[in-house]
């Protein structure tokens, strides 16, 4: 599995190195992670998620980030457009955070595991 983590946006100011894409590649993962990645793709529904889910809150703040979410699974390939408001629902709030906490971790550990 595959997942690609990329911020279109990165709030008040733009930050080049924030706007990276992160790159999850679940054969980096210990064996425990890839399933934790498994796991929370299957618990937020993500391959059936809109394209551009509703937000949770009133939007309109221009500091928000916009991030755009990819996971890549065999032959399925979903992308889902987010902002900072989705980072805090109960599907696709934990798989991101999962996601960025492990690219930070293997970009810390070996920087081509995670780009």
């Amino acid at each position: 599995m595959r997942v690609i983590l990329t911020k279109s946006s990165t709030g008040l100011a733009h930050f080049p190195g924030l706007a990276k894409p992160v790159i999850l590649e679940s054969s980096a993962l210990s064996n425990e992670d890839a399933s934790e990645l498994k796991r929370l793709v299957e618990a937020a529904d993500f391959f059936s998620s809109a394209s551009e889910p509703s937000p949770s809150a009133s939007s309109g703040a221009a500091d928000y980030q916009s991030q755009t979410l990819t996971v890549e699974h065999g032959t399925k390939r979903h992308t889902v457009h987010l902002s900072d408001l989705h980072a805090k629902a109960p599907g696709l709030g934990p798989l991101i955070r999962f996601v960025e906490r492990k690219a930070r971790d293997l970009t810390r550990a070996s920087p081509q595991n995670a780009r």
